[in-house]
């Protein structure tokens, strides 16, 4: 399904990017910079509790507002929905240094432990609870931390290259592509890994250039093809984020 619906123009949209942050950190976030997912599964129903569970999967390219969407899912459902971010789940370089590890191309699905993910999500599916690692942008590396996330019967999977693997696409049950203009993603990412991420400006351009943009054409772009319903303009559309809305409900009302 592709849900189209009137937009403001892009001016606006851009304006309005350069005013608003793209990613909005939840508020039990115990330590600045790290992924930002350190409250995903606070606050859940017991294992034991959780059957009849469905899988969404909410992909599209940086700073198109995957995760706006996401935190309306969670602000409207709280505790029904769990989330699990592809972002924690970067390969750790512990061997490297922290000039060698900013050096690396992050926007490679071989960047990614997708295979612990697919893992976890299995786990979560059967209803036990796991230890998601924590990433942290300011090193580049994967922490020694880890965070404990236990299942609810919504599980959101969020991420850029999340439909890119086979295996993690066959876990889920719904399949969401969020698609925004490249110069509306850029300007949120530009604003989001110098304020959020401490990074420098010439740092984001450069990254961007060199493997961000290559990549979402080699990769992001094409796996849209695997998605049920596509959502222009990510958080901004209303109309499509009261749809997705509509069919969670209508899970959650169907008791198990």
């Amino acid at each position: 399904m592709n849900i189209r619906t009137s937009v403001p123009s892009k001016s606006d949209t851009i304006e309005k990017a350069l005013k608003q942050p793209h990613r909005l950190k939840a508020a039990a976030v115990p330590v600045p910079f790290l992924s930002g997912r350190a409250a995903a599964g606070a606050g859940r129903k017991r294992m034991e509790e959780v059957k009849d569970i469905i899988v969404i999967g909410i992909a599209g390219g940086t700073g198109s507002g995957k995760t706006t969407i996401t935190q309306k899912l969670q602000a409207h459902f709280g505790s029904d929905v769990t989330v699990l971010y592809h972002d924690n789940y970067y390969k750790p370089h512990h061997d490297l240094t922290l000039e060698e590890r900013s050096k690396l191309n992050y926007d490679h699905p071989d960047a990614f432990d997708t295979g612990l993910m697919v893992r976890d999500l299995r786990e979560l599916k059967r209803g036990h609870s796991i230890e998601c690692p924590v990433y942290d942008y300011t090193i580049h590396d994967r922490t020694r931390s880890t965070l404990h996330i236990v299942p609810s019967r919504v599980i959101v999977v969020e991420g850029i290259l999340i439909f890119q693997s086979k295996e993690l696409r066959d876990l889920m049950d719904i399949k969401i592509f969020v698609d925004t203009d490249a110069d509306v993603r850029i300007l949120r990412r530009i604003q989001r890994d110098v304020k959020e991420r401490g990074r420098s400006l010439d740092s984001v351009i450069n990254q961007y250039l060199t493997t961000v943009k290559p990549m979402h054409e080699a990769f992001v772009e094409p796996s849209k093809k695997f998605a049920d319903i596509i959502i222009p303009e990510g958080g901004r559309n209303q109309v499509a984020i009261d749809m997705v809305i509509g069919r969670v409900q209508a899970h959650l009302d169907r008791r198990a």
